[in-house]
């Protein structure tokens, strides 16, 4: 009896191997795997901002959004802008506003305001609703990308921004049809519009974010964003909030919650530019979709969310 025939054009288990070791090999580097890492630190970070905003407006009906802000800014501010301070030459923090001080009034201003707005939906809508909305600011800044960067996408990345804005649209369907049971449906809605311009605003941030990190550094970007975000947020602090600051009942547990809001926030805006210098700001924001699955978890057995049926 004679043997059959060879398989031709099937290769076999022990060739495959090699194969998929290189796959892996190539997939798996340090600097795939730093990134990735990076990637869901940030996740965590805006997953505790969430938690912590939530607690605040559900729990103790702090609504101070502003003010949450502010502390991160005067952090970064004592930090980074005092790094620019003391440099020489170029970088030289009275040299750059010498240059360039009205695109960072802009560039601060939209930082402040897309924190606020975030900060300020947690009022109207839920945890889970606000961190699933904020992928929004995702097309936003591809399109921004194409115009100012220059970037360039292939049709799976349209093909992602389509689904992503059904769900966007999916999702705030849901939350109006779940506000008319419970007659909550107008408030819902307005904290529904916050989400999304806030998101559009992050994205004008992480735009310029993008560039200034690539171009010149992550010192003059965060210095930059801490000194005028601590003066816009500071204003409108004043502004808009003082009889709301004036009324919180001030105990321990705000002011831990009001610490570990802007512990998070000051890491997120320490490491992100790290994770933008050597991928892309769209790249980022695709990754820290996880802090959405995060959210989730907590906002159910925290905050006894229910899954609409």
């Amino acid at each position: 009896i004679l043997p059959h025939p060879p398989v031709m054009g099937r290769a076999s288990p022990e060739r495959l191997l090699p194969v998929w070791g290189r796959v892996l090999n190539s997939l798996l580097t340090w600097n795939i795997l730093k990134t990735i890492a990076l990637g869901q630190m940030l996740s965590l970070c805006i997953c505790g901002t969430a938690i912590t905003s939530q607690y605040l407006a559900e729990k103790y009906k702090v609504n101070t959004p502003m003010l949450q802000s502010f502390i991160n800014y005067c952090l970064l501010f004592l930090f980074y802008t005092m790094i620019l301070a003391f440099q020489s030459g170029s970088d030289n923090l009275l040299s750059i506003l010498k240059r360039k001080w009205w695109k960072y009034i802009l560039l601060g201003l939209a930082d402040v305001e897309a924190n606020y707005l975030i900060v300020k939906a947690y009022q109207y809508t839920t945890l889970t609703s606000v961190q699933l909305l904020d992928c929004f600011g995702i097309p936003v800044l591809m399109a921004l990308s194409w115009f100012i960067l220059y970037a360039r996408y292939r049709v799976i990345h349209f093909i992602a921004v389509a689904v992503c804005l059904l769900g966007v649209g999916t999702m705030v369907g849901a939350d109006i049809l779940a506000g008319r049971e419970d007659n909550s449906g107008s408030d819902v809605l307005i904290g529904d519009i916050l989400v999304l311009l806030g998101a559009s605003l992050y994205a004008v941030s992480n735009v310029c974010e993008e560039y200034v990190v690539k171009k010149l550094s992550r010192q003059e970007f965060l210095g930059m964003v801490g000194l005028f975000g601590t003066i816009v947020s500071g204003i409108q602090l004043l502004i808009v909030e003082y009889k709301d600051i004036a009324g919180i009942q001030w105990d321990w547990k705000i002011a831990l919650l009001f610490a570990a809001f802007a512990l998070c926030m000051f890491c997120l805006y320490s490491f992100m530019p790290l994770v933008i210098k050597v991928t892309s700001a769209t790249s980022v924001n695709l990754g820290i979709l996880t802090a959405d699955l995060y959210s989730l978890f907590f906002g159910l057995f925290l905050f006894g969310y229910k899954v609409s049926k």
